[in-house]
């Protein structure tokens, strides 16, 4: 169950050992309480989830509004699960539908390609903002996400939306306590960033594909893998999964399953990596592998 205000939020057996995650969600708190009304940019992850339900606490459900893109790039069911969060949280929600294919740079899928996403999604709820007469953007970017190549970050910048949690120093393990800590059902929750994010750099960006990619990854989800990327390059499906999982490969019924589902939706090679799952691995192209500060 959600605690209904901060003070719920800390038990008194904990109160000595939590000292300093309670000063700092109070810090949170008193952080966004003097933003007044603000649209929280809510994808229903772990890091967002944590915002909206700050951003309730702090300003009362009426000064809040809880906005998710809809594009070709999020799986319907992370859209669905994202209604369903906000109204766990106690917040109002809405979606917009932003029209990243429409920009030829987004579709190029450059290194840069979240900056025009994100570009397009921050135009929108500014405008939103505007006429709603919100006196702020909150997105869910935490202090670990500085040290990661995020070319959204640039996009917030110039529309000058807020990051709570990156502004007091909250990485994401002290994303995740916090979100325990305030009883979330996501706490625990996988990261899931956009299905575009998958598609290997360089190589255009299409509905056909994100399709394809998204079928694979829910085939692997109903075989029990919970974390997870089906990387695409090209006619090539890359696997990642914990490297704890790896071994599960050597049942050869489940190996033919899983390339014979893959090569039906139009990959031509299935391979796994060793290395294993890997949040931002399509980034070890632009800065090495095990040089980036966080995981994407």
């Amino acid at each position: 169950m959600i605690a209904p205000r901060a003070a719920d939020c800390e038990s008194p057996d904990s109160a000595t050992a939590d000292d300093s995650s309670a000063a700092r969600l109070d810090a949170l708190l008193a952080g966004i309480r003097r933003v007044g009304r603000a649209i929280v940019a809510f994808s229903g992850g772990v890091d967002s989830a944590v915002v909206l339900r700050l951003a309730v606490l702090a300003l009362g459900r009426s000064n809040v509004l809880a906005v998710t893109a809809r594009s070709p790039s999020v799986p319907a069911d992370e859209l669905a699960a994202a209604a369903g969060l906000a109204a766990e949280l106690g917040a109002d929600h809405e979606f917009v539908e932003t029209r990243e294919f429409d920009d030829p740079n987004y579709l190029a899928n450059p290194a840069n390609r979240c900056y025009f996403c994100k570009t397009e999604l921050y135009a929108q709820l500014a405008d939103l903002a505007a006429r709603r007469r919100f006196r702020a953007v909150l997105n869910g970017v935490n202090a670990d996400d500085l040290g990661d190549y995020r070319p959204g970050l640039t996009a917030a910048a110039e529309r000058g939306v807020l990051a709570p949690l990156a502004d007091a120093g909250v990485g994401k393990a002290g994303v995740r306590r916090l979100a325990a800590r305030l009883g979330l059902s996501v706490a625990d929750k996988p990261a899931s960033p956009c299905l575009s994010s998958r598609v290997q750099y360089g190589e255009a960006i299409t509905e056909e594909k994100l399709r394809r990619i998204d079928a694979a990854e829910a085939f692997l989800r109903e075989l029990g893998f919970r974390e997870l990327r089906v990387r695409h390059h090209d006619d090539l499906a890359r696997i990642e999964v914990p490297a704890a999982e790896l071994a599960r490969f050597a049942d050869a019924q489940l190996r033919d399953a899983v390339a014979q589902r893959l090569r039906a939706l139009g990959y031509r090679y299935v391979t796994l990596d060793l290395m294993g799952f890997r949040s931002g691995s399509m980034n070890e192209v632009l800065i090495g592998p095990g040089l980036r500060g966080v995981q994407r």
